[in-house]
C-alpha cells in the first residue's frame, strides 16, 4: 500500500504527519517504510533520525558530440529537434547545455552521422538506512539543478516495498509532485485552516482528480484559523480523514525536533483516528 502525503502549500505540516504516522504504524506492529521525495529540501530525517549507511549518486543521460563526425552547419538536425534547447548550433559547432537536457535521447537517434553518444551527469544522491527496523530512503538534489523528477524516481525505486509505504511529497502541484504521486494507491492532503491553505488545497484537489488518485484531507493546526476548509470539504464531498489540533505543546515539541507521538499527551489518538479513516477509505475503494 503506497500512500503519498502531499499538500498544495508548503509549510502545512506534511513532514510532521509523515513522521508521526510512520512512528504510530511502526508502534502498532505494521511493516512500514518511509521515503522523503522532497529532494530539494529533505527534512524528514530531522524527526526520525535514521542511520543512513548507503549513499548512491544518481545520474541522467546527456548527449556528447563527437566533433570529428559532426557536420555542423551542413546538418543541425539535433538542434532543430531538441524541444528543450539543450543543443544549439553556433559558429559551425553543436554546443550542449547539459542542465537543460531532459535525457529523451532524440538527438542520438536522429543524428545521421552517429556523432552523438550518450554521456551522463550527476544530479544528486539517494541515501538509504533504517529507523530501528523501519527502512528509510531520501534524496538530495545537487545545488543548482533544475530537474528533480529523475532523482525522485530513484528514491522511489530504492525504497523497499512494504506492507505500508509512506512517501513525503514535495509541496505544490508541479512536475516533482506528479512524479511523487505516480503509482500511489492513496494520497493524504495536508492543509491548514487559512485562506492561503484553502487556495492551494483546491489546486491539489484538482490535480489529484485529474490523475484519478483517491484521496482525503487532514487539517493540521485545526482551530488556528477559520472554518473555510471544513466548509470546502463538505461542499466538495471530500473525506476529512482527521484533524491535528493547534497546540502550544505540539509547537514546542516540533521546535525541539520531537514527534507528537510519544511526546505530546493525547496526540497519538489523532494519528490512530487518521490511520483508521485512511484504511476505511481504501477499503471502500476496493470493495
Amino acid at each position: 500500500m503506497r500512500i503519498v502525503i502531499a499538500s498544495g502549500k508548503g509549510g502545512t505540516g506534511k513532514t510532521t504527519v509523515v513522521a508521526n504516522l510512520a512512528t504510530y504504524l511502526k508502534l502498532s506492529g505494521l511493516n512500514v517504510s518511509v521515503a522523503d521525495c522532497d529532494v530539494e529540501e529533505p527534512n524528514l530525517h530531522l524527526f526520525l533520525n535514521p542511520r543512513l549507511d548507503i549513499e548512491k549518486t544518481t545520474t541522467v543521460p546527456v548527449p556528447k558530440v563527437d566533433p570529428e563526425r559532426c557536420t555542423g552547419d551542413d546538418c543541425g538536425l539535433c538542434a532543430q529537434l531538441c524541444r528543450f534547447k539543450a543543443l544549439i548550433l553556433m559558429a559551425g559547432e553543436v554546443m550542449v547545455f547539459a542542465e537543460l537536457c531532459h535525457g529523451c535521447g532524440l538527438c542520438t537517434l536522429a543524428c545521421p552521422e552517429k556523432a552523438i553518444i550518450e554521456d551522463s551527469r550527476i544530479i544528486g544522491v539517494v541515501r538509504s538506512g533504517m529507523v530501528g527496523c523501519m527502512p528509510f530512503t531520501e534524496g538530495e538534489l545537487r545545488i543548482g539543478e533544475a530537474m528533480s523528477p529523475p532523482l525522485i524516481e530513484a528514491v522511489k525505486s530504492a525504497s523497499p516495498k512494504n506492507e505500508v509505504e509512506l512517501i513525503d511529497c514535495p509541496p505544490g502541484t508541479s512536475c516533482p509532485v506528479i512524479k511523487s504521486l505516480d503509482g500511489a494507491d492513496f494520497s493524504v492532503l495536508v492543509t491548514e485552516p487559512t485562506p492561503f491553505g484553502l487556495h492551494d488545497l483546491d489546486l491539489a484537489v484538482q490535480t489529484l482528480r485529474q490523475l484519478r488518485i483517491p484521496f482525503g484531507v487532514v487539517i493540521n493546526r485545526d482551530g488556528m484559523g477559520n472554518s473555510c476548509v471544513h466548509d470546502y470539504l463538505e461542499r466538495e464531498g471530500i473525506a476529512l480523514l482527521g484533524t491535528i489540533p493547534h497546540s502550544l505543546e505540539a509547537a514546542q515539541a516540533y521546535s525541539r525536533g520531537q514527534l507528537h507521538v510519544g511526546h505530546v499527551q493525547g496526540f497519538e489518538a489523532h494519528y490512530a483516528r487518521l490511520w483508521d479513516n485512511i484504511r476505511q477509505q481504501i477499503g471502500e475503494i476496493h470493495s
